[in-house]
């Protein structure tokens, strides 16, 4: 499935706000409700849209560290990565995981409450895991530019 101009604009709609009614989508791009639902539903089967999600406010919840963690593991095995896949899977802390290239093996985005909090994930959870042999940390003093919406144009 190709995407034309609609589809494209009814996306972007939904990734400002995915309660947006089909009614408020139609009258935004001039077609009627059930040309919008169909479309919808037609991104949905395609894999345009993986889910909906409600985004929360971190800091409101206590979470405010942001914490970037380069992991390099002891062994380039298959094995090393499958067990640190499985372990990091698990950790409520970590926000995103993906293997990289370069000098590190992996890339962390690690929410906490505070500095405390980080140092116990560190010692307690992530430098416990066996196939670990180096983790530099990069704590975020700043958000400059924060989004999920990945542009369709």
């Amino acid at each position: 499935m190709s995407l034309d101009a609609t589809d494209r604009h009814i996306l972007e709609l939904l990734q400002e706000d995915s309660q947006v009614t089909m009614k408020e989508i139609a009258s935004q791009i001039n077609l009627s409700v059930t040309p919008v639902h169909d479309r919808i539903r037609k991104l949905e089967r395609e894999g345009y849209i993986d889910k909906y999600v409600c985004l929360l406010n971190r800091r409101k919840l206590g979470k405010s560290l942001i914490v970037y963690c380069n992991i390099t593991l002891d062994k380039q095995k298959r094995e090393s990565f499958e067990d640190f896949n499985q372990a990091i899977v698990n950790m409520s802390e970590v926000l995103e995981c993906s293997v990289v290239s370069g000098n590190f093996d992996y890339m962390l985005k690690v929410v906490v409450e505070d500095g405390e909090a980080y140092n116990q994930f560190y010692q307690h959870k992530l430098s416990a895991l066996k196939s670990v042999l180096h983790i530099s940390s990069y704590f975020v003093i700043s958000e400059i530019k924060y989004s999920t919406g990945i542009s369709v144009r």
